[in-house]
């Protein structure tokens, strides 16, 4: 800005200087070419977004090329990371573009008021707001208009588009595990399988389901599967005849993914008896099957029914009756 025009105030706006017209403000044709780069602007974004999905979509993730200074690349990530910024930095440079040279550039002071407007000052603003729509001339540039809506909507696609890299919908999976009837109980780490009458009062064990020798554990299986075993005085337990049913001479087992948001439930206090959840503190109370007396969790622990067999060893007497894990694993909590 020039010193003199730095001199000269606002009628409308004292104390604020008026800038010098622009060319796109007294010429037709440079507002017509602004108008047209600004449009090429958002033109370049679209291309970009078009470049990521293409991408995303027809370049095999093992595709290498040679790229000056930077070597051997990965071919779809190259061209995703290169669409992207295309998309984001031409819609940029068109929204900059756009304001420099066509938007309104006159200086507005807002001078400090109380809090809650007066009924007056909204409806100045309403009235702001609606001149500075008509100055922008938005509706009479239809061509802007429709490469920005054009390069909007190119630029929403993708994300949408990378939404399929979350895998398919899970389902009933969610609420499946490893353990059904005759399942061994084996010690993790160790896999090893237990006796029941290995485990003195106070004991507690982290368990999976046996699997047959060689067989690799799915990490899906991994996050659903482990089981707290844990031995108390069978006096000691307030449970249900169905609940006492499912334990065995003392011992009994629960799933030890946390019924709030999934975390292990780690942290056993032998003189309350109480299971502790150590990412949002819910406690479980042992002794009356888990049932939640602080914290978050929405529901108990599911427990697990067990049994022992022929050769004393652990096992699931049937699955888990209901889905463990978070609640919100399409699951009512009520």
């Amino acid at each position: 800005m020039s010193a003199v025009s730095m001199e000269i105030e606002s009628i409308d706006n004292p104390g604020t200087p008026v800038h010098p017209p622009r060319a796109a403000d007294v010429n037709p044709r440079a507002e017509k070419r602004a108008e047209q780069q600004v449009a090429l602007l958002f033109a370049l974004s679209g291309v970009g977004s078009l470049l990521l999905m293409y991408a995303y979509i027809f370049i095999p993730l093992d595709v290498f090329i040679f790229v000056p200074v930077m070597g051997n690349q990965n071919a779809h990530q190259l061209f995703l990371g290169l669409g992207m910024a295309f998309s984001l930095f031409f819609l940029g440079m068109g929204a900059i573009h756009w304001a420099k040279t066509l938007m309104p550039e006159t200086e507005v002071v807002n001078h400090r008021h109380e809090f809650r407007s007066s009924p007056e000052d909204r409806e100045a603003f309403v009235q702001t707001v609606k001149e500075g729509v008509t100055g922008v001339k938005l509706g009479r540039r239809k061509l802007i208009k429709g490469s920005l809506a054009a390069s909007l909507g190119l630029f929403a696609l993708p994300p949408v588009l990378l939404l399929r890299d979350l895998g398919p919908l899970p389902g009933k999976e969610l609420e499946k595990t490893s353990w059904k009837a005759g399942t061994r109980l084996v010690t993790d780490p160790g896999n090893r399988p237990i006796l029941a009458t290995d485990l003195e009062v106070g004991a507690v064990v982290q368990t999976l389901p046996a699997v047959p020798e060689g067989t690799e554990r799915l990490l899906s299986d991994i996050a659903k599967d482990p089981v707290l075993l844990i031995r108390l005085r069978p006096e000691d337990f307030q449970l249900t005849p169905e609940k006492f049913a499912m334990t065995h001479d003392g011992i009994i087992a629960f799933s030890k993914i946390c019924s709030h948001m999934g975390c292990a439930v780690a942290l056993y206090e032998q003189q309350t008896k109480h299971l502790l959840c150590p990412c949002h503190q819910s406690t479980f109370d042992v002794t009356r099957g888990a049932k939640v007396i602080f914290g978050p969790a929405a529901r108990p622990l599911p427990q697990l029914d067990i049994t022992i067999d022929t050769e004393g060893y652990l096992i699931a007497r049937a699955p888990f009756n209901e889905p463990v894990g978070p609640s919100f694993w399409e699951r009512n909590s009520q």
